[in-house]
């Protein structure tokens, strides 16, 4: 059975035939040879499929490779979490986990993504390699960031790029495939509710741990923090990754329902605090810490409509939605619109800065970028277009985001100084 799915991976009605002739059998051989094939669109389909239809089968999809593959890429990132305490510096005097911890969890990640690929790309691990050990050389060799905004924000946007890494190697470097760029931003919604769930588990087991030892005149609370806590936190994004890859039957229900929750939730709330605002008469104009605010609420509603949209699009059309979503977005656009005029005001005010040039720039891409993603839910709400192409206008714009991370990680230091 094995060798005949092997020789039909391109021929789905053949895959359909086998599957009928011996569900039992086809199901087993299918989760056998699914490492060797899992990069294959045809087997993520099935994978999917065979999960959805019998869940309590669960068993088959737990690979001991798989499991390897996850222990040694958790232990790599701890290892190189422990390094402060190995050479015996304070991490806190040089920003060690300010610096590093991005580039910790984002290798972890990458290590096991090319564990777990089904043909190893030479050529592509080397060039990933590479720009691990630069990115670390570089932020390890910039001045402590005490005092220097364009250093803060080299620190801030360095994971960003990261992460844009970490997708070229999620996607197999197939950069013109945009079908994949939309599985990776999918992927990163389930991360994020995967690990969040994680380490919620983990901070209840950790104040029962240190609770139940303190009960009894142990004290294990530094021992605990700096040996396990730490490991868990960088650990916990690799191993909701496990999570996803090998029981799809769960993630794949997450996503859409939490989508559909909040973003009705997330607009009222949004409303309300617009309403609330001006009643009360907060002024992100003068005020730099309310305009600070308000931009990362506007990151995080910007980040809740692209979850919400690849949430969503692979499941049947929902009118109620869809209309939700392009509320949301045209009053993400309104908070965007005032965000950007404080900022050009302050800008004219008080001249160009390292923080308000970056919060200037990020907000334009989001601008620009949000524009076109309500002009395309419109075109959903109002001439029944399908919510695939709000998708592509999201992933056709995601290179300018990675070009703008590098420009504030390794240019800005340059241009506004490293003090």
């Amino acid at each position: 059975m094995e060798t005949a799915i092997r020789e039909n991976l391109n021929h789905p009605g053949e895959l359909e035939k086998l599957y009928r002739s011996d569900k039992k059998s086809f199901e087993k051989s299918f989760f056998a040879i699914y490492p060797d094939i899992a990069d294959l669109p045809m087997a993520d389909i099935w994978k999917a499929r065979l999960a959805y239809n019998d869940p309590n089968n669960a068993k088959w999809k737990v690979d001991r490779k798989d499991i390897f593959y996850l222990i040694v890429s958790c232990l790599l990132a701890a290892l190189f979490m422990k390094i402060p305490l190995w050479f015996g510096f304070d991490p806190e005097t040089y920003a060690f986990y300010m610096r590093n911890t991005g580039i910790i969890v984002f290798l972890g990640l990458s290590t096991y993504a090319f564990f777990t690929k089904s043909r190893l790309n030479l050529r592509n691990l080397i060039i990933t390699l590479l720009v691990y050990v630069l990115a670390a050389l570089y932020v390890n060799l910039l001045p402590t960031a005490k005092g220097s905004d364009s250093v803060i924000l080299a620190y801030i946007h360095l994971p960003l790029f990261l992460w844009c890494l970490y997708g070229v190697v999620f996607i197999n470097f197939d950069l013109k495939e945009r079908s994949k760029r939309i599985d990776y931003l999918k992927y990163n919604g389930d991360l994020a509710i995967l690990t969040l769930l994680i380490l919620i588990g983990g901070g209840v087991l950790t104040a029962v741990t240190i609770g139940l030892f303190s009960a009894i005149d142990l004290n294990i609370e530094k021992f605990y923090m700096e040996n396990i806590a730490i490991v868990g936190l960088v650990a916990s994004p690799i191993v909701a990754t496990y999570i996803i890859r090998n029981f799809p039957a769960i993630t794949d229900k997450l996503a859409p329902i939490i989508a559909r929750i909040f973003s009705p939730l997330v607009l009222v709330t949004l409303l309300i605090y617009l309403i609330f605002m001006i009643v009360i008469g907060k002024d992100p104009y003068n005020d730099r810490d309310f305009l600070l605010i308000f931009n990362l609420m506007l990151l995080g509603v910007m980040a809740i409509v692209v979850f919400s949209v690849t949430g969503t699009s692979t499941h049947e059309k929902q009118r109620f939605n869809e209309w939700i979503l392009f509320m949301l977005s045209l009053l993400t656009l309104v908070v965007d619109l005032v965000a950007l005029s404080a900022i050009i005001y302050r800008v004219g005010e008080f001249g160009f800065t390292p923080n308000r040039t970056a919060v200037l720039g990020s907000n334009l891409l989001i601008f620009v970028h949000l524009v076109l993603i309500t002009i395309d839910l419109f075109k959903v709400v109002r001439k029944g277009k399908k919510m695939k192409i709000v998708e592509q206008t999201i992933v056709k714009y995601l290179p300018l985001y990675t070009a703008w991370t590098l420009l504030v990680t390794f240019l800005f230091p340059v241009i506004f100084g490293w003090k």
